[in-house]
């Protein structure tokens, strides 16, 4: 048996040209080269199988290239290191022996340490010096796939080329090349899926694609990859999309019974139906059309198939599917689960036009103003004792007009008032009910904005004359509600302050404020407290509405105010130490330090 080289190996790149889906890395390596532009330390990181390290040695042949050495001298210059398994302190004390010594041969020394992140703490420190300033034959490439686990000094002492993943349109253009140096007959849609599983790393698609070869032999169809790498075929999920637009919920269950019979997961399902439905998403306009990663004959599918679907269903389904994916891990019965999916997908249109025809039709907003509402008025004449309310619709008139039509002549009745009808005002609870003169009839408006409040309501002709008098009513209800100003004795302020009192006598704490700091009367209104400390005021404070209310009930005066103030420096200051204490004792009694002195005891 003769020994076999496999794809990834022997179709790895030999030049920069033939890198696949790194051209901004490759292009940046080349003009570094020709303009003498090179650093000394690199850093390669990115993805798996994207080419670090391909391009670490092209780079390590083309630096030596001006030096007219043969390609076998050269790999004497060439040392790569495996820092996953050697990735302690000695084998980085090792290497840096090395870089001491000039090549016998050409002008650099490279070093390739791949996997750098594998290195120890103590190796990365041993390395720092090196990395920094290492001799002016010694260039060092580093590669990663987990930038984030080098620390950050290393990162700063090196010029860093992030890889990124090849598309699938390179990978698949890649293994068509590869297929047909080997004289491989393949389908583009299966190259198309066999990138779609390497997921960006071309090492990985050309793997998958020698163990198609040596399933399927010279020929690699659609069919034989989906069944070789365990794959739901695409016409699982059109068809699932075409028996939900016709809500055929039966046929959608027997094709998901189908699915778990040929072994697949149905999570598998609901996530691959969640992606076909995002590519007929994308499928919807010309310019989101270059999203899809798919073959031409798959693609041509999705265009004819968006057109029988809509927006709002795509976005429904993809919300139900999600929800699925989400809660599938802990649901006791996931099959029951997906059911109930698919179920939902299903009646997702029957939903939608239930909902259209069961919606009322919608009024525009000059429909509803142009309906005529009704106006309630009220009709009060001398002598009636309740007024009467009658309620009736104007009916529509075309186009209002200026013209003012007489009413016919009618036989002299009482004069009678036309008042709208509003809420009747609510006093405050502190405020007195003021008397209202017999000699008008006629209820009050209500206070402050009535005038607002009566907008829209009802309209009205007064003559100037009612219009002074409304006037002059409004601005007595407003002189009630500020509320009289009686002026009171200190006999019944005295007797109020009591009665407040024994009202609150079972707060203890706060009936203590208010007895050791009784108010004074001040400006014949105002009710001034000096309090020793913050406490007290908080005390005070959380009394004051219903101390207020009380007063001013009781004195009928609605003018009072309680204005605080806190005393500094009146803290005294109690002793604490025995030393204090002893102090404070012989200021009261000086004869008590002779007996101290008789027994001969210390303070303590």
């Amino acid at each position: 048996m003769e020994r076999y080289i496999v794809s990834a190996r022997k179709y790895r790149p030999q030049t920069f040209e033939s890198v696949v889906g790194q051209r901004h890395i490759t292009d940046t390596l080349n003009n570094a080269l020709q303009n003498n532009h090179l650093a000394q330390a690199l850093l390669f990181c990115g993805p798996r199988g994207v080419g670090k390290t391909t391009c670490a040695r092209i780079l390590a042949k083309k630096i030596n290239e001006s030096d007219q050495v043969s390609e076998e001298d050269f790999d004497l210059n060439i040392f790569e290191l495996d820092a996953a398994s050697n990735n302690s302190v000695d084998d980085i004390r090792r290497l840096i022996d090395q870089v001491r010594f000039a090549p016998q041969v050409g002008r650099f020394k490279v070093y390739i340490i791949d996997e750098v992140h594998m290195l120890s703490q103590n190796a990365f420190n041993a390395f720092l010096k090196t990395l920094e300033e290492p001799p002016a034959h010694a260039i060092f490439i580093l590669a990663t796939t987990e930038k984030h686990k080098i620390i950050p000094t290393i990162l700063s002492r090196c010029q860093i080329f992030d890889f990124k993943r090849i598309t699938v349109e390179d990978i698949a253009e890649h293994l068509a090349f590869v297929a047909k140096e080997e004289n491989i007959t393949a389908d583009p849609e299966a190259l198309h899926i066999i990138a779609q599983k390497a997921d960006g790393a071309l090492r990985d698609a050309l793997s998958i694609f020698d163990r198609l070869v040596s399933f399927s032999g010279a020929e690699i169809t659609y069919q034989g990859v989906i069944t070789n790498l365990d794959i739901l075929d695409y016409d699982y999920f059109f068809k699932a999309t075409d028996l939900a637009l016709n809500q055929d919920l039966l046929n959608l269950m027997l094709l998901l019974n189908e699915i778990l019979d040929k072994g697949f997961e149905a999570n598998q399902f609901v996530n691959g139906w969640a992606t076909h439905l995002r590519d007929l998403l994308v499928s919807f306009d010309p310019q989101t059309i270059e999203l899809l990663e798919v073959g031409p004959s798959i693609k041509q599918r999705y265009l004819e198939q968006s057109k029988k679907c809509s927006i709002p269903f795509i976005i429904s389904a993809l919300r139900f599917l999600n929800d699925c994916d989400v809660r599938y891990k802990s649901a006791t019965n996931q099959r029951l689960l997906v059911e109930v999916t698919l179920m939902e997908i299903s009646t997702i249109l029957e939903k939608k036009t239930a909902d259209v025809t069961e919606t009322p039709a919608i009024q525009t907003k000059t429909e509803i103003a142009q309906k005529p509402k009704p106006v309630q008025i009220i009709t009060i004449a001398p002598g009636v004792a309740e007024p009467k309310p009658e309620t009736f619709a104007p009916k529509p008139q075309p186009a209002p007009t200026a013209e003012v039509v007489a009413p016919p002549p009618a036989p002299p009745l009482p004069p009678v008032v036309q008042v709208p009808i509003t809420p009747p005002p609510v006093a405050p609870p502190h405020v007195k009910p003021a008397e209202k003169p017999t000699e008008n009839p006629a209820p009050a408006p209500p206070p402050g904005d009535w005038m607002q409040r009566l907008k829209g309501r009802s309209i009205s002709i007064k003559t100037e004359t009612e219009k002074a008098e409304d006037s002059q009513t409004a601005d007595n209800q407003e002189e009630e509600i500020a509320g009289p100003e009686n002026v009171f004795s200190d006999a019944e302020f005295e007797t109020a302050w009591k009665a407040f009192l024994k009202e609150i006598e079972t707060r203890k704490s706060i009936v203590g404020v208010l007895q050791a700091h009784k108010p004074t009367l001040k400006n014949l209104f105002e009710l001034h407290f000096e309090l020793a400390n913050k406490t007290q005021e908080g005390y005070l404070q959380s009394i004051q509405q219903e101390l207020l209310a009380f007063l001013r009930k009781a004195l009928n005066n609605y003018s009072l105010s309680i204005h605080v103030t806190i005393k500094e420096g009146t803290t005294e200051k109690r002793p604490y130490t025995a030393e204090e204490r002893y102090r404070a004792m012989l200021e009261i009694n000086p004869a008590l330090d002779k007996l101290r002195q008789a027994f001969d005891t210390d303070i303590e």
